[in-house]
């Protein structure tokens, strides 16, 4: 149940209220003064204060400002039978949530009650939503723990505490737009809005509004005004992804919308300032766009302000243990199953796969097998067959190749027989030749034979 604490000097009016609230199923504390008050707050936490502004010796209007340099998480609601509009405004100002003036109607107080328990709730809920998502693309979360991404790590760190434009390379799938993510949560602009839109992914004219906006009227089909992502993302983050796909002509306005800190919508002729830090990624080699006429040099200098680059899976293979056990985690919670286990040839195969597409071509595969396997034990047989074609031995007919010769394949198969088998017995000849199901004799014969004594 929430706690209300009521203050009013009038002790009919008072209890009133206090049963009036009790009924609503509030726990309620009452005082009939500010001072009694203020010590009961020092005591116990409330969730909302319902005050009188005339109160002796201390009133409503500073116990007001007190509760705010305590708590200034409480809703304070303010009630008086001598309101002025110039006593609301300052009650505002000072931070109450609302102002009622007497005699009031009881429905509506309720009301006004419950909308402000409503709203702090709302407002709490957000706060945590936001910390929980800053928690989640903060680069601790973020897996690897290879030297490039550990370099990757404390660079991220060091430009959360800036407000320069970063540009982001790699190939698709390098997790770019998670390190956008994180450079942003990390930064004084996190509990601001990150937005992200994909400039290869739309047509020219379309991509123009969606980053500056229309006036209604602008063209076919622009029925309202609207805003664009530069004003969506005011005060936060706008990531820019794949900015190499862009337009000559979107270049030029993006351009101008950095430099000045400006937008004009399109259609529109009124300049929008916005404050917006933007970070860019882009899988292609902008300076060899930039050679072509593809991209504008200028527009490089003013994204490149800070750089750095997301490396493939193929540079980093230490972090795939890391990496597929982090999927099967999430996959299989997801999902509502037992954590699978990886026998170590899946592994293996993993380790020499060149993942073409990167973290994001594992995670699709991880999603899959544990979307399809029905077994606890994830083994050759759940890959598919573009991971198994390396490692599977061509299928030749031995008996037509030109210049075969059975004794001598039989040798070689009899030497990596002897070998394996040595191994297996850590040298010890005896074992070697139980293993084998020859006598003693006759392997200490194939071994001069074929010359494996210092092997």
């Amino acid at each position: 149940m929430d706690k209300i604490l009521i203050i009013d000097d009038e002790k009919s009016v008072l209890d009133m209220l206090n049963v009036i609230f009790k009924k609503e199923g509030y726990r309620v504390k009452k005082s009939l003064s500010a001072q009694k008050a203020l010590e009961l707050i020092d005591e116990e936490d409330f969730d909302l204060i319902l005050s009188d502004i005339r109160l002796p010796q201390i009133s409503g209007m500073e116990l007001l400002r007190k509760v705010k340099e305590k708590k200034p998480g409480i809703p304070v609601i303010m009630i008086t039978a001598y309101g002025t509009i110039k006593q609301a405004v300052e009650a505002f100002k000072a931070g109450a949530i609302d102002y009622v003036v007497k005699p009031f109607d009881v429905e509506e107080l309720k009301i006004i009650v419950s909308q402000g328990l409503e709203k702090i709730k709302l407002k709490e809920e957000n706060i945590f939503l936001k910390k929980e998502l800053k928690e989640k693309y903060s680069f601790k979360n973020m897996v690897g723990k290879s030297k490039k991404m550990k370099e990757i790590y404390s660079l991220i760190e060091k430009l959360a505490a800036t407000d320069s434009t970063v540009l982001i390379t790699g190939e698709s799938g390098t997790g770019k737009e998670m390190a956008a993510r994180a450079v942003h949560l990390l930064s004084q602009r996190w509990d601001n809005r990150f937005v992200s839109i994909n400039c290869g992914a739309l047509p020219e004219n379309l991509l123009e509004s969606e980053l500056f906006g229309h006036v209604k009227g602008s063209f076919t089909g622009a029925v309202v005004n609207k805003k664009g992502m530069f004003e969506v993302a005011e005060k936060g983050v706008l990531f820019l992804d794949e900015v190499g796909e862009m337009s000559p002509w979107t270049q030029v306005k993006l351009l101008g919308a950095i430099q000045d800190k400006k937008v004009r919508r399109v259609g529109g002729t009124e300049e929008i300032p916005v404050d917006v830090r933007i970070i860019a990624a882009t899988n292609q080699n902008l300076k060899k766009k930039i050679e072509e006429e593809k991209f504008r040099e200028d527009l490089f200098y003013r994204l490149n302000v800070i750089s750095f680059e997301m490396p493939p899976l193929r540079e980093k293979k230490e972090d795939l243990p890391l990496l597929v056990s982090h999927f099967l985690k999430k996959y299989c919670k997801k999902m509502g199953k037992k954590m699978k286990r990886i026998v170590p040839e899946v592994m293996n195969i993993f380790e020499s796969y060149p993942w073409p597409g990167n973290v994001r071509e594992l995670e699709n595969l991880i999603e899959r097998i544990v979307a399809i396997e029905d077994r606890g034990t994830i083994t050759e047989d759940s890959l598919p067959e573009e991971l198994l074609k390396p490692h599977k031995k061509p299928e030749t007919n031995l008996l037509f190749q030109q210049g075969f010769n059975l004794n001598s394949h039989l040798d070689e198969i009899a030497q990596n027989y002897i070998k394996e088998a040595r191994q297996a017995a850590n040298g010890n000849l005896k074992e070697t030749a139980s293993h084998l199901g020859v006598s003693y004799r006759t392997l200490r014969y194939l071994i001069d034979k074929y010359g494996l004594k210092s092997s």
